[in-house]
């Protein structure tokens, strides 16, 4: 049998701030620019979580993806979705909540719950021109 690749996509809206609180507002402006804003700015993410394995011989399926579907809203939605990132997570108190961090923040919540044998990958858009992954293999 071969492996197939299920694909889920949701969504959450956050808002977060690029800061290093290390270093000078100078500095975190010139490195963050207005992702540095103080009253911080929101995002529409669009998440899309891939699950790649092979299909179970009784059920066809690599993951159901109603099942899929439910573990990234417990996971991720009711954790992440219309909060403030910096603020409202234990995630990212001491973690800047670039779209790189998120999505590594994704697959550690999620990596951990599905089957083992599964490979997960997380693609993280923040606009929708700037997107990542995770992780690269």
């Amino acid at each position: 049998m071969n492996k197939v690749a299920v694909y889920r996509k949701e969504h959450f809206n956050a808002a977060h701030r690029l800061f290093n609180a290390a270093w000078s507002k100078e500095k975190n402006d010139a490195v963050f620019g207005l992702c540095n804003n103080e009253n911080y700015h929101g995002h529409n993410y669009e998440l899309v979580v891939k699950v790649v394995g092979l299909p179970n011989p009784q059920t066809g399926y690599v993951i159901d993806t109603k099942q899929l579907s439910n573990l990234i809203k417990q996971e991720i939605h009711t954790r992440f979705d219309h909060k403030n990132l910096n603020l409202d997570t234990e995630e990212f108190k001491n973690l800047n909540p670039t779209a790189e961090n998120i999505a590594i923040t994704i697959y550690n919540l999620l990596a951990p719950k599905l089957e083992e044998g599964l490979e997960l990958t997380i693609i993280l858009y923040e606009t929708e021109r700037n997107f990542v992954e995770y992780p690269i293999r």
